[in-house]
Order: C-alpha cells, then sequence, then structure tokens
C-alpha cells in the first residue's frame, strides 16, 4: 500500500496520514567526497536487506525518502540530494527547509541507481523507496545503504533520529530531537488535554477510489505511534483481522467512526459518496490534504508538531472536548 496515501481514523475506526528547493541539474558528476572522520564504534544498521555497518561519518547523504529527509533536516544535516514526493504543493512540503543545491531525485517506478551512485555518495538511507533487494545489491555495491525495515513497517522515526545520532557522533543532539518534537503531543495528551482519547481506538486507513479501504494492522508500525502517545489502541477487529491474514495492511469495510479523515487516493470528496454506509456514519468526517495525511502517515521530528496542529481540533470533537 502506497505510504503516502494512508488516511486517518480515529475512535472505534478512525480514519486518520519532496517538492521543495533543489537543483534539477546534475550534467556533471560531483567530485569525490574528501576524506570522513572514522567513528570510535562502528553504527551497524540491521533493515530488511540484513545489516550495514558504518564506519565514518558521512560527509554526502541522498535521501530517498520523506522520513529520512526530515530526520537529517532536524539533526542539522543537508543532504546532497533527496526524493521528491510529487503529490505534495508545489510550494514544496511545508515543514521542510532544503538546501538550494541539493539535488533532486523525482518519484518514479524505479530508484535511479546510477544517478544515485554519480554523485558519489557516502550514505544512501530510504525508509521505504528501496522496494526489491536487487535494487538494495546494486547501490549498496557502491555506497553504504540503508534500507527499511521488514514486513514494510513505517519506521519509527524515534528509531531514525537515534540511528542518525549514532553515525553523526552526536546522541545528545538526537535526544533533543526527539523531545523537542515529542514535547507537543505529550501536552497535548496530558489530563488537563485530551483525557477522554485513552483507551479509545483508532485505525489508519486508505481509500482507494474504485477498489476498497485498507488499514494498518500492525501496533508497531510507525504511523501509529502519534495515536498511542494519546492512550488510544488500534481498533480490535482490525488487529485480529491482520492475525489471521498475517499482513501488516488488510481491506475492510466501513466501520463506524467518530472522527473519519481521508486522504481520497484517485479521487475527490465526492467519491466518499461511493463508500457503502459512509452517509450514515456518526461524528466527524473531515477530508485532508495530502501534506497533512503524509505527515502522519510518515512520521518525522519535523512532520509531527505540523500533524498535531491540523489534526487538533478534530481529536477535541472524538474527544467530546467542549467547545470544539
Amino acid at each position: 500500500m502506497s505510504r503516502t496515501v494512508l488516511a486517518l481514523v480515529a475512535t472505534v475506526l478512525v480514519a486518520g496520514a519532496a517538492a521543495a528547493c533543489g537543483s534539477d541539474s546534475d550534467d556533471k558528476a560531483p567530485a569525490a567526497p574528501a576524506a570522513t572522520q572514522t567513528l570510535s564504534t562502528p553504527v551497524a544498521v540491521r533493515h530488511a536487506y540484513g545489516s550495514t555497518t558504518i564506519k565514518t561519518v558521512p560527509k554526502r547523504i541522498v535521501t530517498l525518502d520523506l522520513q529520512w529527509t526530515d530526520v537529517m533536516l532536524a539533526m542539522g544535516v543537508k543532504p546532497i540530494a533527496y526524493a521528491v514526493d510529487p503529490g505534495m504543493p508545489a510550494a514544496g512540503v511545508p515543514w521542510e527547509k532544503l538546501p538550494a543545491d541539493a539535488t533532486k531525485i523525482p518519484a518514479t517506478d524505479g530508484l535511479p541507481v546510477e544517478k544515485i551512485l554519480a554523485m558519489h555518495p557516502d550514505l544512501v538511507v530510504a525508509a521505504y523507496a528501496i522496494r526489491d533487494e536487487e535494487t538494495y545489491k546494486l547501490l549498496s555495491a557502491g555506497v553504504p545503504t540503508i534500507a527499511g525495515p521488514p514486513n514494510d513497517q513505517v519506521p519509527a522515526w524515534q528509531d531514525l533520529t537515534r540511528t542518525t545520532g549514532k553515525i553523526f557522533n552526536d546522541t545528545a543532539k538526537a535526544d533533543q530531537v526527539i523531545s523537542a518534537a515529542d514535547a507537543p503531543v505529550a501536552a497535548a495528551a496530558a489530563a488537563k488535554e485530551l483525557p477522554q482519547l485513552k483507551g479509545k481506538s483508532f485505525t489508519l486507513a486508505q481509500y482507494i477510489v474504485g477498489d476498497a479501504m485498507y488499514v494498518v494492522g500492525d501496533p508497531n508500525d510507525g504511523s501509529s505511534r502519534f495515536f498511542e502517545q494519546f492512550g488510544m489502541k488500534i481498533y480490535q477487529p482490525v488487529l485480529d483481522e491482520a492475525k489471521r491474514t498475517g499482513t501488516t495492511r488488510v481491506k475492510v469495510s466501513t466501520e463506524r467512526a467518530d472522527l473519519l479523515a481521508f486522504l481520497i487516493n484517485g479521487g475527490d470528496a465526492s467519491d466518499l459518496n461511493d463508500v457503502p454506509g459512509f452517509d450514515q456514519l456518526p461524528g466527524t468526517v473531515a477530508v485532508l490534504d495530502y501534506a497533512t495525511i503524509s505527515s502522519l502517515n510518515t512520521p518525522s521530528p519535523l512532520s509531527i508538531p505540523y500533524a498535531l496542529d491540523r489534526l487538533r481540533p478534530y481529536l477535541d470533537k472524538a474527544a467530546g472536548k467542549v467547545g470544539a
């Protein structure tokens, strides 16, 4: 299931989750990087295709999806190239500020491996963009490459940040980044803010026009962490179906919801009328833009505060907060 088109469903079923400044020109391959600092303790990172060991502090980083780009920027690291998400606004990802001289890598059916290697990176990172082992082998033969976790999970942005802290010999900075991004969510989830959400269920879902609704059935998926911070849990029937089918994303029918927020994949708001029972759902329905859904679906230390700001009115309403 596409990472950037998941919708959000809150409570009994809560449907819930880069074209930025950069240079398109890479006619001349960049010069090979200067010598890098050796890490006192090599960093081994496990991923879907094995393990990658980083022995030196990288200087030329290529980020192949939104999560890693955000994490690097939050850590003060400027990638030399980054993947562009065509679904984002023309002005770019709202919470990102990318270096103007970084090369944009268009999102295509396949990664441009030769183009990436010609930039002479000393680290390539991806949370979900490397979709097959053959692509990983082509990249990793020329440069240390970190792929995403197994089982099609969205990695937890906190884990990516801690890994980056180790790679750059700055775990204190990583801890600061995590604390700063978590603070507003923790404040909102505090007793005087949204206690009514504790114990309620949620599901992250995508409605594909002409097909069906698909939901995340893995509580360990990084896209679930935002709601878990409010004391919410994945809707139990979704967990049961995921266990039965052995998948992390399951096909479901429309369920009762207190808050239903969608990004419609392949259509517009009028297509929601084609969902059986959609017009009879109780509660609040919010059709969210692509950026807001992405900020939840592929969360990062930069996107989470943005997501909270956009979703707060709906969380308040789902919690029954007076005046929401």
